[in-house]
């Protein structure tokens, strides 16, 4: 028998397509679900933040304060300065800046003030419009904070996306968010740092991505330290609840402890070039008056707990949205969490919220240092690990018994507590309104296991709820924040700077001479905001070289030091090389610039000098280091009371009188004009020019207790002799002058012999060309015969071992990650 054949079939058509390859369709589909959570986080935390300014209509949603307060205002001129660095416009680099306190180092400031990654989206915009992209850091970065933590949260349990995505905006919507760094764009980063830094622990626990946890460790640290050290401390916490709670041998522990330390050792020191100059420059800074932590009372911490609530003052601020309290406060109920798992992380929980009230865990949370300011900046740690609470709850589906009954212990929290100081606001509004909506979604979510339907409903009342309370309660805090004395908004338009910025650029003449940007000041760093180069500054790295050199001549600060203003006087403007200076205009919101002789930044001394005039005088100082007799300081008699004192005097008629009392506060009145008086702020007072009968006559309504003017308040300057100092300075100084990024460099006349003096700060980091001695707290250098060329580089103080340290870190890196790789390739 034959064996059969079995032809394949046959069709008179074509053969059919080959099927789709669905999987491509189906990674996106996966890609776009695990972004839905942190988009949604994203989304309702930078909507509420935003809806609550709209609803004030500050801004950029309205005219109420075009500078948000006098605080935030310090942190827009830094961002011009960005403006200017990446645009080829700034005097100076990332190490020095020539614009403020008369040369300063700049790479600690860009560290600290412009760390923030998004803070670089500012060069993208025009300049004039720099203040806009300053208000938009803060909803990006607590949208970008709420959006991690959705990441993280999905790491610590699986659950529904929309519901890590409500929870994670519940954390970018924090108190300490909406109150405390709303409007510190650094500080925020430290809210996005503890997600990554959670992320980074579930890595190391599942002993993979060591160079990840690594990059995500510098990632926290480049951003801001002194948050991301605080994060840092709770990624700490984290790490130990999460080797607790698992199931883990003793080898896994110390694995996944082996990698946390040395992927954060390596992370930091990828950070060392910013780290360590910063550190260095803190220890070099003008001390602070910083009073020791005091803790508040229990009842004032509890309160700061409860929703919508704001805190005058340096009060904690450690709450969350209803919703996310109702959930934590159910976590301990919640039979289907393990009891393991909710008695570990509740005690931990329990612990950081004690810590911040025990005075050795406080300085610990801030690097062993004393806040300035309000001493509970870790806040959000707090608010962190309630979050987590919250989710581990909700993953595990509570009772609506167990919700009610948290609920109701909130309600009666709140009543125990509604006499505490300051407690108001939109606290009932969020614990009643808020807390009922909270409670019903979450009812409804609970019954929704067998009525599907409900589900849309408990989201969209989920949502609803967090966006409406959390916009209630940043309404709340930006209205009673701006209530407080330093947070008045700046009454100043965009015209007025526009004018004023126009009006230094006309007259601007770097490095041949120093531009003053005059008064009013409308931040504390004019000279960065308006590219002028006179005192004014602001920095917590100002140095006490610094101050040493200005307070001494009568320039006016605040801050313990850290801040100068500047000082309408010409001989402050002969010392250090001010020949223009700009002063409000006849129309309001105007401003004119004038130019006038300067000496050169580098002057030659060739002999000492000793004033005649009082050494304790603030006019004898500055005539020492001008090296000229130029004021006449004469007796004064002083009379009056305490509250209204008079002082009197006698100098040459058409000479220029002055005054500086740095221990009064009050209004003085002279030649018939009156003017404010803020003791060691006002600095060098102008009282115009001398009449013709030769009397000084000033009178003081002071506020100020025991205090008086002193002996010498009065100097009367003779315009001629300080004329004469100026061209004789000039004659015998630099013929030319030449500033680099952070170089200086100067000719001098042919047959110069002395001292050369530099007209700025002898700050630590300056190199010479020769030994560099302090004259009056200025850099200067003696000069052979036969010196043609004096020369300056600034290099900040930790700046080359902390490359080397970066390098090391950075060679690590690239080792664990090429290994990796190899490894992977031969499995």
């Amino acid at each position: 028998m034959g064996t059969a054949t079995i032809e394949p079939a046959t069709t008179d058509g074509p053969p059919d397509p080959p099927a789709p390859d669905r999987a491509p369709a189906r990674r996106a589909g996966r890609r776009l679900r695990r972004l839905s959570a942190p988009l949604l986080a994203f989304l309702v935390t930078a909507g509420a933040f935003c809806a609550s300014w709209a609803a004030r209509g500050t801004f950029p949603f309205g005219d109420t304060g075009r500078a948000v307060n006098d605080q935030a205002n310090q942190y827009v001129p830094f961002h011009r300065a960005l403006w200017d660095l990446v645009h080829g416009q700034a005097a100076g680099d990332l190490l020095f800046t020539w614009r403020g306190g008369f040369g300063q180092q700049f790479l600690s400031d860009a560290y600290t003030y412009l760390g923030n990654p998004f803070s670089w989206l500012v060069v993208l915009v025009p300049r004039a419009h720099v203040d806009l992209a300053v208000f938009a850091l803060t909803p990006l970065t607590m949208g970008a904070a709420a959006a991690v933590m959705a990441v993280y949260l999905g790491k610590l349990h699986p659950g529904p996306w929309w519901q890590r995505g409500v929870l994670g905006a519940v954390y970018g919507l924090c108190g300490w968010a909406l109150s405390d760094a709303s409007y510190i764009p650094m500080w925020l980063w430290g809210l996005v740092a503890l997600p990554l830094l959670g992320i980074a622990v579930e890595w190391c626990l599942e002993e993979r991505r060591w160079p990840g946890v690594a990059l995500l460790v510098a990632l926290a640290w480049f951003g801001n330290f002194y948050t991301a050290m605080m994060a840092t401390m709770a990624a700490c916490v984290l790490l130990a609840i999460r080797l607790v709670v698992l199931d883990l041998t003793g080898a896994q522990r110390l694995r996944a402890l082996w990698r946390a330390a040395t992927a954060t050792a390596t992370g930091v020191l990828l950070t060392l070039p910013l780290l360590l100059p910063s550190f260095l420059s803190s220890g070099a800074a003008q001390p602070t008056g910083a009073a020791a932590f005091v803790p508040v009372r229990l009842e004032v911490f509890l309160t700061g707990m409860l929703p919508g609530t704001y805190l005058w003052g340096g009060r904690p601020r450690l709450y969350v949205a209803s919703l996310g309290l109702i959930l934590a406060g159910s976590f301990l109920l919640n039979s289907s969490v393990a009891r393991k798992t909710r008695l570990v992380w509740a005690s931990a929980t329990l612990l950081v919220l004690l810590s911040f009230q025990f005075p050795p865990t406080q300085y610990v949370w801030h690097g062993l240092a004393v806040p300035n300011g309000n001493p509970y900046r870790e806040a959000f740690v707090f608010s962190g690990m309630v979050v987590v609470v919250a989710w581990l709850s909700l993953a595990h589906r509570p009772r609506p018994s167990h919700l009610a009954l948290t609920a109701a212990l909130l309600v009666a929290a709140t009543f125990a507590l509604r006499h505490t100081d300051d407690f108001g606001g939109t606290t009932w509004l969020a614990v009643l309104g808020g807390g009922a909506v909270s409670l019903l979604a979450l009812v409804l979510l609970a019954l929704g296991d067998r009525r599907r339907f409900l589900i849309p409903v408990a989201a969209v009342l989920m949502i609803g709820v967090v966006f409406a309370e959390s916009t209630a309660a940043a309404h709340n805090a930006d209205a009673r924040r701006s209530r407080e004395r330093w947070a008045k908004p700046v009454a100043t338009s965009n015209e007025s700077i526009t004018r004023h910025f126009e009006a230094v650029r006309s007259v601007a003449g770097w490095p041949a001479y120093r531009t003053d940007p005059g008064a009013p000041q409308t931040s504390y760093n004019d000279a960065l905001a308006l590219r002028a180069e006179g005192p004014q500054y602001y920095s917590s790295y100002l140095p006490e070289a610094t101050y040493k050199a200005l307070e001494p001549l009568g320039y006016g600060y605040k801050n313990d030091g850290r801040t100068f203003f500047g000082a309408d006087n010409p001989v402050l403007d002969a010392i250090f090389s001010i020949g223009a200076r700009v002063r409000p205009g006849d129309g309001p919101g105007t401003w004119t610039g004038a130019k006038f002789p300067a000496p050169p930044l580098v002057t030659v001394r060739s002999a000492p000098y000793a004033s005649p005039n009082p050494a304790d005088s603030v006019y004898a100082r500055q005539e020492n280091v001008l090296g000229a007799t130029v004021y006449r300081v004469p007796d004064v008699s002083a009379g009056g009371t305490a509250t209204e004192q008079t002082y009197a005097a006698r100098c040459t008629p058409g000479s220029e009188a002055f005054w500086y009392s740095p221990e009064l506060y009050g209004t003085l009145a002279s030649g018939g004009a009156e003017r404010p008086l803020e003791d060691r702020m006002a600095g060098v007072l102008p009282l115009g020019e001398v009449p013709a009968d030769g009397t000084v006559a000033v009178t003081v309504r002071t506020r100020t207790q025991g205090a008086t003017a002193g002996q010498h308040p009065i100097g009367c300057l003779d315009r001629g002799a300080l004329t004469e100092a100026v061209g004789r300075l000039t004659a015998t100084g630099a013929t030319q002058v030449t500033a680099g990024g952070h170089t200086i460099e100067a000719t001098l006349p042919k047959g110069s012999t002395g001292t050369a003096v530099f007209a700025m700060t002898d700050v630590p980091g300056w190199q010479c060309t020769a030994p560099v001695k302090s004259f009056h707290g200025l850099v200067s250098m003696d000069v052979p015969a036969g010196t043609g060329k004096l020369s300056c580089t600034f290099t900040p103080k930790g700046l080359t071992p902390g490359l080397a340290g970066a390098t090391l870190a950075l060679l690590a890196l690239a080792s664990v990650t090429v290994t990796g790789l190899r490894r992977r390739e031969r499995s």
